[in-house]
C-alpha cells in the first residue's frame, strides 16, 4: 500500500465523481430513514453545487500508487446556503457569524478503512477550517444508519447538536478551538 494525500483544485472534482457516487450508494444502504431520499442523489447534484455555492473549497483525494482510494470535502459557506427547499440544517440565530464550515463528504473505500486514512483527512480537514478566523462553527450532517461515521466524528470532539428530517440526518457541531486551548483528539 502507498498512499498519498493531494489537495485538487475545485476545477478537478470530476476525478472526485465515481467515490462520490459510491457515498451515496454507502449511505443509502446504511440509511433506515427515507433510504429513498438518496435516489437522486449524487455527483452532479450534490458535490458539484456545494462547490459552487461555498465561499473556499477544499479537497483531498487519496490515493494507493494511482487509484483512487478515497475524498474528503470541506467547506467554508455562508450560513444562508444551509437553509433550503431540503432543509434547514441548524438554527440560524445560533450561528453569530455569516459563514459556517462544514466537512461535507467523506468516503474510504472499505478495504483502506482502519488504516488511519480517516483520521488523516479529518486532521487535514480540522487544520484546513480553522485558518479562517472569520468561522466559529463547524458542521458535519451524518445520515442515518452511518453510526460507524457518527462515532468516529464524535471520538474527534463533535457534539450531537440535533436530527433534522425526522432523523434522516444528525446534526454534529463545534466551536473553534482558541489558540489556547489544544485539541489533542484530532
Amino acid at each position: 500500500m502507498e498512499l498519498h494525500y493531494e489537495v485538487i483544485p475545485d476545477h478537478e472534482i470530476d476525478v472526485c465523481r465515481e467515490l462520490c457516487n459510491e457515498l451515496m450508494k454507502y449511505q443509502k444502504a446504511k440509511a433506515v430513514i427515507r433510504p429513498e431520499l438518496f435516489d437522486s442523489m449524487n455527483f452532479d447534484t450534490r458535490l458539484v453545487p456545494s462547490v459552487h455555492k461555498a465561499m473556499h473549497n477544499y479537497i483531498v483525494v487519496v490515493k494507493d500508487r494511482n487509484e483512487l482510494v478515497g475524498y474528503m470535502y470541506a467547506n467554508i459557506s455562508p450560513k444562508e446556503v444551509y437553509r433550503n427547499d431540503f432543509a434547514t440544517f441548524f438554527d440560524m440565530n445560533s450561528v453569530q457569524r455569516e459563514a459556517v464550515g462544514c466537512l461535507s463528504q467523506f468516503y474510504i473505500k472499505d478495504e483502506y478503512r482502519q488504516f488511519g486514512v480517516g483520521s488523516k483527512l479529518f486532521s487535514m480537514c480540522m487544520n484546513w477550517l480553522s485558518s479562517f478566523d472569520e468561522v466559529d462553527d463547524y458542521f458535519i450532517f451524518v445520515s442515518n444508519g452511518n453510526d460507524d461515521a457518527l462515532s468516529f466524528y464524535q471520538r474527534k470532539g463533535f457534539t450531537i447538536s440535533h436530527e433534522i428530517l425526522d432523523g434522516f440526518i444528525t446534526v454534529l457541531h463545534s466551536k473553534k478551538v482558541s489558540e489556547n486551548e489544544h485539541r489533542t483528539n484530532f
